[in-house]
């Protein structure tokens, strides 16, 4: 989603029917299932003992992409997932908002349901932009993600995006300090993105639960800096 909006559909690349669609496919194939999931490692038992086989680590690239360009940047950033001894990264696709006539001419890849991202151990997010916007089938799936919210099933997962600037590790509070971060019988700054203030003319100074919020962003941050820096 970087301005030069590469992402975007141009006009030549655009489907105007179901036959120009089905001409996509070449970027849009599905990709194999022996590449889409991994079998659990089984445990092995001598007559001495029996010996476990540690579960590699799970990454999650989820992408929705229309012409193909997503797609390749999700399957060479599993590439180097898998470049990582002990990790294994598994490719989805968001479910569709399309007709179901134009995904059967589009081939296109299996889909995740949102219960399933709570068995990953970090999740990589990719999409294309919508004049300026997230594409509507990655917002509809992020929509229904409802459940796992409230459960706080994805707290503390290590997320990324394909369209970060400047390579940095996008590291959100979420909703982790808790529910005076949602009061609203007063204004006050402060979000899942981070802690904030409302300055107004310059005049008002930060509050108590403001100043919370950017208090606990600090200790959130240093100790997923402290996890990662330890491997």
């Amino acid at each position: 989603m970087g301005k030069g909006g590469g992402c975007v559909p141009s006009k030549k690349k655009h489907p105007t029917s179901a036959e120009d669609a089905a001409g996509t496919s070449n970027n849009t194939a599905p990709i194999a299932a022996d590449e889409e999931t991994h079998a659990t490692p089984t445990v092995t038992e001598s007559s001495e003992n029996a010996q476990s086989v540690a579960a590699a680590l799970e990454v999650f690239i989820v992408f929705y992409s229309m012409y193909g360009h997503v797609e390749k940047l999700a399957k060479r950033m599993k590439k180097g997932v898998e470049g990582v001894e002990g990790v294994e990264a598994v490719l989805y696709r968001v479910p569709e908002t399309l007709p179901d006539e134009v995904l059967e001419h589009m081939k296109a890849p299996p889909k995740i349901k949102a219960e399933e991202l709570a068995v990953a151990d970090a999740i990589l997010f990719g999409f294309p932009t919508r004049y300026g916007c997230m594409a509507a089938q990655m917002k509809a799936f992020f929509n229904s993600t409802g459940q796992l919210w409230k459960e706080q099933t994805l707290v503390g997962k290590p997320a990324g995006f394909f369209l970060a600037h400047h390579r940095m590790l996008f590291v959100p509070i979420g909703y982790t300090f808790g529910d005076d971060m949602s009061k609203i019988d007063f204004i006050h700054g402060g979000s899942p993105y981070g802690a904030g203030v409302y300055a107004g003319d310059g005049t008002r100074e930060p509050i108590e639960i403001e100043l919370a919020v950017a208090e606990h962003q600090g200790k959130y941050m240093a100790g997923v800096a402290n996890r990662l820096s330890q491997g």
